[in-house]
């Protein structure tokens, strides 16, 4: 199993003589900085008019230049306006065209060289550059047959050293959720996810906790889910507890290793996706890791309910009423409605055990909501309008962006059960507001604390890349949760 080769280390001096590529930045307007040790064979402003570069974020205008010893490939790379947005889709347009090599060495923007209206300087944008360049370059395979390898190195030339570095940990966060993501089911089962949990919070400095049978007794929901497989589940907590901690927040992950729909079958082409169904939880492992690198001021929880839906005779039937955490009984009309499930105790836990003041899940849940907001939003939902805008307000920041849907109060009587407390689906079956009514369900479970459901079932995973993502599982939420516990 291989990962990002890619290692980032900053420099104040030119650029690493060494490196087969340089990346120089132009603004709208503005002509590059020359290149130590490198001549071009035109004039700059000719090569930029010859190619009508207008200094875009992603563009990217190639010249082969003369350096002692002999020719190096020099990119000049457009910045926009400088924003964080614009930078990271400038550090991966570059990592992209580095494919395959050995080394990339990146200048630096900064406001000097481009003029008053420039903002590159501004909080963040340098850490973006970083990110761009680091998550683009990610790649994931088992075995050797990787096509377009990434560069080996990039060296970045100038900025802050905190944001390089702060850059660097934001995109080794996210790479930590992509390849959890990425690994096939036939080796994440959730015994193998709960492992490397524990390995994360050793490398971390969080404590870690680990329900398995028959510890996980009372979390009827998680029981319900995994009893069908051979694997059996898991329950995670991680711990993370700074010096005097303003707040307490519980992050809470599904964490499905893979999902068939139990009885209620998926087809097939529905399934060959779903070794990702445990992306919310791989988002909250890879933002625990994170934590102590970003001085994160308050007290945080994580959990991770882990569980392999699966087909067998022993798994739950439609029909059957399970008992959650704390004592709710729902009756499970579709076994395909699993991850609410799984949870809902998690939810109800840590209600009554953790006595959080801010309660977060992150979840793969509905494909209602991919139908709703797309391939690259995702949807929230909460109850509390502070919470509601601190977490928009980080997607906005980090490119990883929410859309507040409604919970809407009249349709909690589609959950009604005439069996138990509430169904997992709306009664009717009539397939309408399912991203809706699964976060109403959740909240059911949320103790009445500020809470918000993010689901995340659309930018989880992607088919092409784009910018900063890569095929497969993007690791969505990493960056966004990062940004508003730091806050």
């Amino acid at each position: 199993m291989e990962t990002t080769p890619v290692l980032s280390g900053p420099r104040t001096a030119g650029p690493a003589p060494e490196a087969d590529i340089v990346a120089v930045p132009f603004g709208p307007g503005r002509t590059p900085p020359a290149v130590p040790g490198t001549e071009l064979p035109v004039p700059v402003d000719a090569l930029l008019a010859q190619y009508e570069a207008k200094g875009e974020p992603g563009e990217v205008v190639e010249a082969t230049a003369l350096r002692e010893g002999g020719l190096r490939r020099v990119l000049l790379y457009g910045v926009g306006d400088g924003s964080p947005g614009a930078l990271r889709r400038a550090g991966a347009a570059v990592a992209r065209r580095a494919r395959r090599r050995a080394s990339l060495s990146v200048v630096v923007p900064t406001k000097e060289d481009f003029g008053q209206g420039f903002e590159g300087g501004a909080e963040g944008a340098t850490a973006s550059l970083v990110e761009g360049a680091l998550l683009a370059s990610y790649s994931f395979s088992i075995g050797d047959g990787r096509p377009g390898k990434p560069v080996r190195e990039i060296v970045f030339v100038g900025g802050d050293e905190r944001e390089l570095r702060r850059g660097e940990a934001l995109a080794r966060a996210t790479a930590l959720a992509r390849d959890l993501v990425n690994t096939p089911a036939s080796v994440k089962t959730p015994a193998w996810l709960a492992d490397q949990a524990k390995e994360v919070a050793a490398g971390a400095g969080l404590d870690v906790r680990v329900w398995a049978e028959p510890e996980l007794g009372e979390f009827g929901g998680i029981r319900a889910v995994g009893q069908g497989s051979v694997n059996p589940p898991r329950l995670v907590q991680l711990s993370y507890t700074p010096e005097n901690p303003r707040a307490h927040v519980v992050l809470a992950g599904k964490g499905i290793t893979f999902d068939s729909g139990g009885l209620s079958l998926k087809p097939t082409e529905g399934m060959k996706t779903m070794k990702t169904d445990m992306a919310g939880g791989a988002a909250v492992i890879a933002a625990m890791s994170a934590l102590a690198d970003f001085e994160v001021p308050v007290r945080v929880t994580g959990l991770v309910a882990c569980a392999e839906n699966s087909i067998s005779g022993s798994a739950q039937r439609p029909g059957d009423v399970i008992r959650q955490y704390g004592g709710r009984t729902v009756e499970v009309l579709n076994t395909d409605a699993e991850g609410r499930l799984v949870l809902a105790d998690a939810l109800a836990y840590a209600d009554a055990e953790l006595d959080p003041d801010v309660v977060i899940d992150v979840a793969t849940l509905t494909g209602a909501a991919k139908i709703a907001l797309g391939p690259t939003i995702a949807a929230l939902y909460s109850t509390d309008e502070a919470l509601a805008a601190g977490l928009a307000g980080a997607g906005e920041a980090t490119g990883e962006r929410l859309w507040r849907m409604p919970l809407v109060d009249d349709y909690r009587a589609m959950l009604d059960s005439e069996v138990a407390d509430l169904a997992n689906v709306d009664r009717a079956m009539s397939g309408s507001a399912g991203s809706i009514l699964a976060a109403l369900f959740l909240r059911e479970f949320a103790g009445g604390r500020p809470w918000a459901h993010l689901d995340i079932a659309g930018p989880a995973r992607a088919g092409s890349d784009e910018g900063e993502i890569t095929r497969g599982g993007t690791g969505f939420g990493v960056r966004l949760l990062l940004r508003y516990l730091a806050a």
